[in-house]
């Protein structure tokens, strides 16, 4: 006969491959039923975007016909509960279980491209997504999303009297840029404090309610705005955009080393090396690499962080975004399939990264 504690037993087996340590342990096995040789449970990960899903479903499904019963037919329901490992006081953003900020040295090297597509294939994984727009001199986050011209609601979700910013939704993700509050003829011309002022606003007067994930689509460079996102709330970690030449690759490691700096100390998710290679329509087999090759991977490599992968380029990506419909939401766009393996590898490695390493908390810098 098949029991539920032969069951777990047999579950203890299975590890997941990220987190080291087997389903049982982490609490990831819930709901255990047994109804003679039907053996149904659920396996809740750590992320909707996580790429083992398949592995560890066959790892289950195996362990207890191989340790329980030959016999038994396993129904599995895999789910996912988002985890967070924010130890500050959540007097800011308190639903927000994890912040992701996506970085470069310089820019044009297509730093929102990759924060858009990001978000976007997060959501399309199932997570809910927030996207905060803020390159306050240079905000592209409303033509890449298609809504240029719209302007947020209020909302007054306390009940105090203190009305809050509504984001827009579109593509199944809340999004905030400062492009949706300025007219677009105007030049924002702010000195720093204003701008970091921007930034804090957009982070306290914003209501993003629950979320799973916030990315932030940093100004390039190393400056006030990314100080203030560090001294304001606790970042999970970074992502950092960078192109194959020797001078983006210089530049973008100037934006790890900020990151690394022992008064800062954020976690680096990986790095992307966007407009890899060129691939034309009429030749899909082939790549040139134009702007030079592996720059951006032999950075990863230098500094020991993960390398998310190769963005290619590809006409349909700059349309995309141009017209407001990014790549990743494009089934015929050959970017779609490189774009979501670049969200779930940075799903995962946010998994590990709160599992493994010290809790998220706000920056402290001496001033």
């Amino acid at each position: 006969m098949i029991t539920k504690e032969a069951v777990l037993k047999a579950l203890g087996n299975v590890d997941d491959p990220d987190l080291g340590k087997d389903l049982v342990t982490l609490n990831m096995v819930q709901d255990v039923e047994i109804d003679g040789n039907k053996v149904s449970f659920s396996v809740v990960l750590t992320t909707p975007a996580c790429p083992m899903k398949e592995m560890i479903e066959k790892a289950c499904i195996n362990a207890i016909k191989m340790l329980v019963s030959k016999e038994a037919e396993v129904n599995i329901h895999m789910t996912s509960n988002v985890n967070s490992n924010r130890k500050d006081n959540k007097a800011l953003l308190p639903q927000v279980k994890n912040i992701i900020a996506v970085a470069s040295g310089k820019g044009g090297v297509g730093k929102s491209t990759v924060s858009v597509n990001l978000a976007l294939g997060l959501a399309q994984e199932g997570a809910k997504v927030g996207l905060l727009d803020a390159d306050i001199y240079g905000p592209s986050v409303p033509i890449m999303l298609g809504i240029k011209g719209e302007r947020p609601k209020m909302t007054d979700p306390d009940g105090t009297g203190k009305g809050k910013i509504v984001p827009i939704e579109k593509f199944g993700i809340k999004a905030m840029s400062i492009g949706l509050l300025v007219d677009e003829k105007q030049a924002v011309v702010w000195r720093g404090p204003m701008a970091s002022s921007a930034l804090k606003q957009f982070i306290t007067d914003v209501h993003w309610g629950e979320l799973d994930y916030l990315i932030i689509d940093l100004p390039p460079g190393t400056g006030d705005v990314h100080l203030t996102l560090v001294q304001a709330v606790p970042i999970t970690g970074s992502v950092v955009v960078s192109t194959p030449q020797a001078v983006a690759s210089a530049d973008a490691k100037k934006a790890i080393m900020m990151f690394k700096q022992p008064q800062i100390n954020i976690p680096i998710l990986g790095v992307v090396e966007n407009m890899a290679y060129f691939t034309p329509a009429e030749l899909p087999e082939n790549k040139y690499y134009i702007f030079g090759q592996g720059g951006a991977k032999q950075m990863a490599e230098q500094f020991d962080l993960p390398y998310l992968g190769e963005v290619p380029i590809v006409e349909g990506i700059r349309e995309g975004g141009d017209r407001g419909t990014p790549a990743v939401l494009d089934s015929n766009n050959p970017a779609k399939t490189i774009f979501m393996e670049l969200s779930r590898n940075v799903a995962r490695n946010v998994s590990m990264r709160n599992a493994n390493m010290e809790p998220t908390k706000v920056v402290q810098m001496m001033e």
